[in-house]
């Protein structure tokens, strides 16, 4: 089990920020911006290129919501999914991470 899979089953705390039946979203434990909280859908999936199109739509509504309840809808913000090793991926569990709350550089975000 992953660790997004024990914070959906409640065995890890984390500060959510909204979460409904499908999805859940929370704050980062390592944030790369003022505002980083990370998008999940609650059904298992492990990348991008597994995720159903129809969840995909209804992840974008998701978001949607998540951007305005954190208040970095008008300002912008970033969205980002790592797909695979080279992609940077290092949780075998789809999700985006959602960055905002102040002018983002890119070179902060690469390693």
């Amino acid at each position: 089990m992953n660790v997004f899979e024990k914070i959906i089953k409640g065995d890890l705390p984390c500060k959510k920020v909204l979460e409904n039946e499908q999805f859940l979203a929370f704050y980062d434990i390592a944030p790369k911006a003022p505002i980083h909280v990370l998008a999940i859908p609650k059904q298992s999936f492990k990348d991008f290129n597994e995720m159903p199109k129809e969840l995909l739509a209804e992840m974008s509504v998701f978001i949607l919501e998540v951007v305005e309840v954190l208040g970095i809808k008008e300002s912008g913000y970033r969205l980002i999914t790592n797909i695979g090793a080279d992609g940077g991926q290092e949780v075998p569990h789809f999700h985006y991470h959602i960055l905002g709350g102040g002018k983002l550089n890119w070179e902060k975000l690469v390693k």
